[in-house]
């Protein structure tokens, strides 16, 4: 099982976050890449929805965030690329493969290899031990971090969806502000760690330098109890998937 010890906890508590080593198996990890493998290879993505994700202002709210594609895909599996891999026409300028940069947003519920890892025992026991009385999983995204493309987030800002028939059709609450890079903390993982992220923590990935793609599988879960799920959050649940629970 995954509880947390009361020192762990008391760490995540005041730090905001925590790195668990060997959360997940060897076996877990190759079954994830394998099927994530599967999924893009099988990937059939029209020219005029190939979307370039992005983590800038203006860029988000042109592109993903004024697109069907991105505002609809919560309840789906879809695809969403590095900038600079596709022509003006939608045209692969890079293998497809190469292409991506993450898949989301509703993994856990669609793909059984991603749904048995999210609502895993020792997943239900760790959201247990942080005292989630009854968690939803919200989304899901597998994030590749293609060699040479960076991105961040961070929680000054909050894209919500604009009144309909309004363009573009998100906006954001907030700004980003100028953080101070030397107050951020390194945090090397090994293959099969956990990292877990408080909701209001502050948090980037830098650029990959390597030669090989840096995947991850990322799902956030919100408490139920006593929470109502703001309808200006551009990600809502649907009538064909509300958002699951996390304890069966």
């Amino acid at each position: 099982m995954a509880c947390l010890s009361p020192l762990q906890l008391q760490k995540f508590q005041e730090d905001g976050f925590l790195v668990l080593e060997g959360f997940l198996s060897v076996d877990e990890c190759e079954a994830m890449k394998q099927r994530i493998g599967e999924i893009v290879a099988e990937m059939d993505v029209p020219p005029h929805c190939r979307i370039e994700f992005s983590t800038q202002h203006e860029e988000q709210l042109r592109a993903q965030g004024s697109t069907d594609y991105f505002l609809s895909s919560g309840d789906k599996i879809r695809f969403f690329f590095e900038k600079g891999v596709l022509d003006n026409k939608g045209s692969f300028l890079v293998p497809p493969e190469k292409s991506v940069n993450k898949i989301g947003h509703a993994l856990h519920a669609h793909d059984p290899v991603f749904r048995s890892v999210t609502h895993s025992p020792k997943v239900q026991a760790l959201a247990r031990s942080l005292g989630l009385q009854m968690p939803v999983v919200v989304q899901s995204m597998y994030i590749f971090k293609q060699p040479h493309f960076g991105g961040e987030g961070g929680v000054s800002r909050r894209m919500i969806r604009a009144p309909a028939g309004s363009w573009p059709a998100t906006s954001f609450l907030g700004a980003e502000p100028d953080w101070d890079n030397s107050l951020f903390v390194p945090t090397p993982v090994q293959k099969g760690a956990l990292v877990l992220i408080h909701g209001e923590v502050v948090h980037k990935s830098e650029q990959n330098l390597s030669d090989h793609s840096r995947q991850a599988y990322t799902f956030h879960l919100m408490e139920a109890t006593g929470t109502v799920w703001s309808p200006e959050n551009w990600l809502q649940p649907t009538a064909e998937l509300p958002f699951p629970a996390l304890y069966t």
